[in-house]
């Protein structure tokens, strides 16, 4: 029996996450639920976060 090929983990490119001009700024929202660590990403009509799982809807203008 074959043996499954494992897959290889995308590394997270942080330095996306952050601004730095005299101090860090962050550029997405932070989960309210998980804390200033985790981010929320942003979909076309969302934010989301993959840790807990927590939603915002986007407000169409």
């Amino acid at each position: 029996m074959a043996k499954k090929a494992k897959k290889k983990k995308k590394a997270t490119q942080v330095w996306k996450l952050y601004e730095a001009k005299g101090e860090l700024k962050r550029k997405n929202k932070s989960c309210p639920k998980c804390g200033q660590g985790t981010f929320l990403a942003e979909h076309a009509n969302r934010l989301s976060c993959g840790k807990c799982g927590y939603t915002e809807i986007k407000k169409k203008e």
